[in-house]
């Protein structure tokens, strides 16, 4: 099925149309692909292929790790195309390196969540970080703790604390994804995070943060909560 071709579209409903008007965020992840893609080959429509990419590869890590030969197995995909998303996804990647090696300030929740915002927004599943945090609460690293289904996610103490001893780190900050968009805390969030606060206490590691990043919406000014600012770091 080749799928509607993108100039048959409605001006105002064709993907570059709608991020002039609206911004990156309004768009889906097929819509950015079809952008990228520009037109299919083979009679395919770009957006078409977008779907048809998001379905093989299932996530946009992954999506980002294909492949030029894994991409071309697409049928629609040339290898100008996969070429094209490949340059995408890696300066993404070295964007968010960059953020990283400037070792910044994280002592506050929204520090936090500009740091990661564009690495969590390919996210489909939930994401579960920790940032290993010197004695002046700068960046040592992240590190990738657990990645789960979708709103289902496990993380134990262990591997949590045994980056931080490794990196000697003085504090370490919580943060994962909510696929939903919804930054609100679940009880399982509240309880993980007491249970992390517990035992950094044991190791005189501090616990300084949860940060749960979601998505902005009219009713919504943020994108992220702080269990901290919630008063759930507070007995």
């Amino acid at each position: 099925m080749s799928g509607p071709r993108i100039k048959d579209i409605p001006a105002s409903e064709r993907p570059r149309e709608r991020l002039a008007a609206n911004g990156a965020d309004a768009l889906g992840n097929s819509d950015l692909i079809a952008i990228l893609l520009r037109t299919g080959l083979q009679g395919k429509s770009a957006l078409v292929i977008g779907q048809e990419l998001l379905a093989r590869f299932q996530t946009l890590d992954r999506l980002s790790q294909a492949s030029v030969k894994e991409l071309c197995e697409v049928k629609g995909i040339g290898r100008d195309k996969a070429v094209t998303l490949q340059a995408a996804f890696t300066l993404a990647r070295r964007m968010a390196a960059e953020l990283r090696a400037e070792s910044p300030l994280l002592d506050k929740p929204e520090q936090i969540a500009d740091l990661l915002r564009e690495d969590a927004r390919g996210y489909e599943v939930e994401h579960f970080l920790v940032l290993l945090l010197n004695t002046r609460r700068r960046l040592i690293r992240m590190e990738r703790i657990s990645q789960g289904t979708l709103d289902s996610i496990h993380v134990h103490a262990r591997e949590v604390f045994k980056h931080a001893i490794s990196a000697n780190a003085a504090a370490i900050v919580l943060v994962h994804n909510h696929p939903s968009g919804d930054p609100t805390p679940s009880e399982a969030d509240i309880k993980v995070t007491r249970d992390l606060i517990r035992a950094g206490q044991l190791l005189k590691i501090e616990v300084l943060d949860h940060v749960i990043l979601g998505r902005k919406t009219t009713e919504r000014e943020r994108d992220y909560a702080s269990l901290r600012e919630m008063g759930y770091f507070y007995s």
